[in-house]
């Protein structure tokens, strides 16, 4: 099976135990002053323990959705029925169902990303699977009908100028059209596409191909502009700066002419490096974001991007301590402005049985600055928590953890401000 991105850029997963988990190396550290997390009262409850069986295992970067009645829905990357990972529902009561076990066949294998759902159909990207060429297969784009669990592949990768390996989810414009990234493939090979897909004809097309000088690796899903004519995004890799394969862009992509434009070039230090997860959008159309390294400890950051500028600002460096180390998921905004996410490691909870320095932090950003821990994870509420947060409309926060839990494999957690 082809490595995954922290593999190749020398950031091994690894099962500890029985427990997948990755460990960022290599990544030299720079010295800088850090703001002293804040205590807040919360209430943190695990929905569900994933136990790597059928019901699924180790999911990974992506958000979870909710419905109109509260139901959650995610994926793991591993487990299900033949062992390539779920599509699963989440209720609030804790009640898990798996809505499809993928068989790594034509229907896909170990999905790595989120979900979108409109109506009672979800959209979604596999890692690996098809039958596309290669012994595992490119990765496909489906849809799922909750209703009667039905699966239909949307779109097939062939790794070639269309694209392959999708690490990233999909964002869906109101005409019902898809748009995401793909991790390797495209017309430069090696760095990976924009791409959209018409579910009605199931027609793919490449919008842009990554050519490593403007970005590579993208594994962070698209933002769309109120107007629906601009995509935002991240590539993961390329660009400029001292990181391996460079240290990844911010990059805008009009619909319409397929214009790419980078907006900002990571150099490690202290602006960041290596982008991950979702870009949350300003109400006047500024960019939020978060680093997995860089800033200026060296153990990434909260970023804020102007695209008619092209400013990009450090809202915040992680110090690798109490306040989380490594974010490697999306951002979001709160109602008053303030900024919600999560680190992979870092935070104040005991975490000796992974062997980490903190299992990850659930954190808040307000908009001076200043960072409160909401969360500290520890052996056995989940270890990395990697997905990003999702928000209700009454403020309460859900996730889940790659590894940990009762079992190893991973949780659903709720949190109450």
């Amino acid at each position: 099976m082809k490595n995954s991105f922290r593999q190749w850029v020398g950031i091994p997963k690894m099962r500890v135990g029985t427990v997948s988990a990755a460990r960022t190396l290599g990544v030299v550290l720079f010295l800088g002053a850090v703001t002293a997390p804040l205590a807040q009262a919360t209430k943190f409850t695990t929905l569900y323990n994933f136990t790597g069986g059928s019901d699924g295992g180790d999911p990974e970067y992506g958000s979870l959705v909710q419905d109109k009645g509260g139901s959650l829905y995610g994926t793991t990357y591993l487990g299900g029925t033949s062992g390539y990972g779920t599509v699963f529902k989440v209720t609030l009561r804790g009640t898990e169902t798996v809505l499809h076990s993928f068989t790594g066949g034509a229907d896909g294998a170990n999905p790595y990303a989120g979900l979108v759902l409109s109506g009672h159909t979800l959209y979604g990207t596999t890692n690996y699977g098809g039958s596309g060429n290669g012994k595992d297969g490119h990765g496909v784009v489906f849809e799922l009908d909750i209703k009667t669990g039905v699966e239909t592949v949307l779109y097939t990768f062939t790794g070639g100028a269309d694209g392959g390996y999708p690490f990233a989810g999909l964002v869906q414009d109101k005409k019902g059209i898809l748009y995401g990234t793909t991790w390797s493939g495209g017309a430069n090979t090696y760095w990976g596409t924009v791409f959209e897909v018409v579910p009605k004809t199931k027609k793919e097309t490449v919008l842009h191909s990554f050519d490593e000088s403007d970005g590579a690796d993208s594994y962070s899903a698209l933002t769309l502009n109120p107007t629906e004519t601009v995509l935002y995004g991240a590539a993961t890799q390329g660009g400029s700066g001292g990181c391996y394969f460079g240290c990844g862009v911010v990059f805008s992509l009009t619909i319409k002419t397929s214009t790419y434009t980078v907006l900002h070039r990571f150099a490690g230090s202290p602006d960041g490096g290596y982008p991950g997860g979702t870009l949350a959008l300003g109400t006047s159309g500024d960019l939020y974001g978060a680093t997995g390294t860089g800033g200026a400890s060296g153990n990434g950051a909260v970023i804020k991007l102007v695209p008619k500028t092209k400013k990009e600002t450090v809202l915040y460096s992680f110090s690798g301590g109490a306040d989380g180390d490594y974010p490697d998921g999306s951002v979001i905004r709160g109602k008053k402005g303030e900024l919600y996410g999560t680190t992979y490691e870092g935070g104040s909870g005991n975490c000796t049985r992974y062997g980490y320095d903190g299992c990850g932090v659930v954190f808040k950003l307000d908009t001076t600055g200043e960072e409160t821990v909401l969360h500290s994870f520890d052996d056995s509420d989940g270890v990395n928590p990697v997905c990003g947060v999702t928000m209700d409309s009454k403020g309460n926060m859900y996730g889940t953890t790659l590894a940990g839990g009762s079992h190893g494999y991973g949780t659903v957690w709720k949190l109450t401000p």
